[in-house]
């Protein structure tokens, strides 16, 4: 019996990467166009968002968005979340309408066609390297500039231990909001890790669970308040987490 299920999971596996392929395929001509200038991004966005769709009905997932506060439309946010699961990008653009970069390690450049684009869109980031981090820093302060909201998990990964509600959080998302005056926006999935956790042999299609918290405004913070801020954030979602367990 065990078998016969690893089996189903793995083919069900396989068609997660078909779902995130062969939409890229087709939409080949159309990406390169929207990923050539950083001007198309708008239009880039909106296809990703399609794209995202696919993959999450096409795997069987049943999305529920929850909002304490709606984002404006217009306006820049620093979107933050929990991170578990690759299913973690998919659902934050299907929750959110407003444009905006991820910020994501570089190793996802290697996967297959997924990789070309998210480099030509994402912020990536080396975390090995101080340069690297400093980079980001600087792309991510221009893409705000631009009116793009930014997109940061920052825990910083996946933790290795799956039984972790949520890790510490990195500064950078909350130097950044308190630098530009934007408002944080949290998001909670509460699903995500159990329907397509990194366990590859795990996992089913269901209900994914999502929530947009309350918006935390910056303009009553300086620079040096950053881990007060960080705090602040993390409590909130680890709250909302645990309060709703999976």
């Amino acid at each position: 019996m065990r078998i016969l299920k690893n089996a189903v999971i793995l083919l069900w596996r396989i068609w997660f990467y078909v779902l995130m392929g062969v939409p890229i395929i087709l939409l080949f001509p159309l990406l390169l166009l929207f990923t050539s200038k950083e001007k198309f991004y708008p239009q880039f966005f909106v296809v990703a968002r399609f794209w995202a769709r696919i993959i999450i009905y096409g795997m069987g997932f049943r999305p529920k968005i929850e909002r304490e506060e709606k984002p404006q439309k217009g306006r820049s946010y620093m979107f933050v979340a929990n991170h578990t699961s690759m299913m973690d990008i998919m659902m934050m653009l299907h929750a959110v309408k407003n444009p905006f970069v991820f910020v994501g390690k570089k190793e996802l450049t290697k996967i297959p066609l997924f990789g070309f684009f998210y480099k030509r869109t994402c912020i990536l980031v080396d975390r090995n390297s101080m340069h690297s981090r400093k980079e980001v820093f600087n792309q991510a302060q221009r893409r705000l500039s631009q009116g793009v909201s930014i997109c940061i998990f920052p825990e910083g990964g996946v933790p290795d231990d799956e039984t972790v509600a949520l890790d510490s959080f990195k500064d950078g998302a909350f130097r950044l909001a308190i630098e530009h005056q934007i408002p944080i926006v949290p998001l909670v999935f509460y699903d995500n890790k159990k329907r397509f956790s990194y366990t590859f042999f795990s996992g089913s299609p269901g209900k994914m669970r999502a929530k947009i918290l309350s918006f935390f405004p910056t303009e009553a913070y300086a620079p040096e308040d950053k881990s007060k801020l960080k705090q602040e954030v993390r409590e909130a979602i680890l709250t909302e987490l645990e309060a709703k367990p999976i």
